[in-house]
């Protein structure tokens, strides 16, 4: 079964990003889009970069039913 997704986007989608106010934003963009949160988000520090990482899985509602 084929779903039709905004600009025509894979169903299943992991959003990454510095643990900010933009990353809080993007899924929050997502959601309102009619995305759907995909388990929890993963926090890891990056040493490099100095600064929390977060990750969001998300499915595109028709998926989830």
């Amino acid at each position: 079964m084929a779903y039709q997704t905004p600009e025509d986007r894979p169903i299943y989608r992991l959003l990454t990003g510095k643990d900010d106010r933009a990353f809080c934003e993007r899924v929050s963009e997502a959601l309102e889009q009619g995305w759907r949160l995909y388990g929890s988000p993963t926090l890891a520090w990056d040493t490099e970069m100095n600064c929390m990482k977060a990750a969001q899985a998300v499915l595109w509602h028709e998926v989830v039913g």
